[in-house]
């Protein structure tokens, strides 16, 4: 995704405006639905007695240590150019535009504290489930597939966001897969889930301007 900023396409919340708390939103019900998801996935991998955070890297050549580090620098490139490239999305395509709105009152009336909980709650367990554990047994095709149906909406948007989440499992994956550490996907899918949530709750996309006539036409 491209990573050029440019202003919003929409308007920010007032500095000073702070959301704390994390009594609205979704959050229990969040805890719940990805506790679960993280512990029936712990519970597979123990009794596969597998590592539910490591996998066989393709650059196995390399001490463990280093793999991990290389993979939390490789979440860390891939959280800051996916942010970029939401708003850079978000501020050009009108599909983009559409889903934000879309989306956008499901967290309108969040807190800081709510979203934390969503993003990290959310992060960890899919992580966990989809590459963690799935992408070694199905590979990583299917599992990216896989996380893409999970995130189908209604609407030709929709599709876009089922397109998007399936490229972002790929790309989450294949970090998973070179460096054989889940420490980098977490990291990543946490920090993108965050700031987007965040995004998508202060930026109201504004509709495009109504261009005057030029000329008589022009004049009220």
């Amino acid at each position: 995704m491209a990573a050029r900023a440019i202003p919003h396409s929409g308007r920010a919340r007032p500095r000073g405006h702070v959301h704390m708390g994390v009594r609205r939103g979704p959050a229990p019900s969040a805890l719940l639905v990805y506790g679960a998801l993280s512990l029936l996935t712990l519970g597979i991998a123990f009794v596969r007695d597998n590592s539910p955070i490591e996998t066989e890297a393709w650059l196995s050549i390399l001490p463990l240590w280093s793999r991990h580090v290389l993979s939390a620098a490789g979440g860390g490139a891939l959280a800051v150019g996916t942010v970029r490239a939401t708003r850079l999305f978000v501020g050009r395509w009108g599909w983009a535009k559409s889903l934000h709105s879309d989306l956008r009152p499901v967290v309108r009336d969040a807190g800081d504290g709510t979203i934390f909980v969503v993003g990290l709650a959310s992060g960890v367990a899919e992580e966990l489930f989809f590459r963690g554990l799935l992408t070694p047994l199905l590979g990583l095709a299917l599992s990216s597939v896989a996380f893409g149906a999970l995130h189908q909406l209604r609407g030709r948007a929709g599709w876009f966001w089922t397109a998007w989440a399936a490229i972002m499992g790929l790309l989450f994956g294949a970090l998973f897969l070179v460096t054989g550490s889940l420490v980098g996907p977490i990291l990543a899918h946490v920090a993108i889930n965050i700031v987007n949530l965040r995004f998508l709750r202060d930026t109201d996309v504004e509709p495009r301007p109504v261009r005057e006539l030029g000329g008589l036409l022009g004049r009220g």
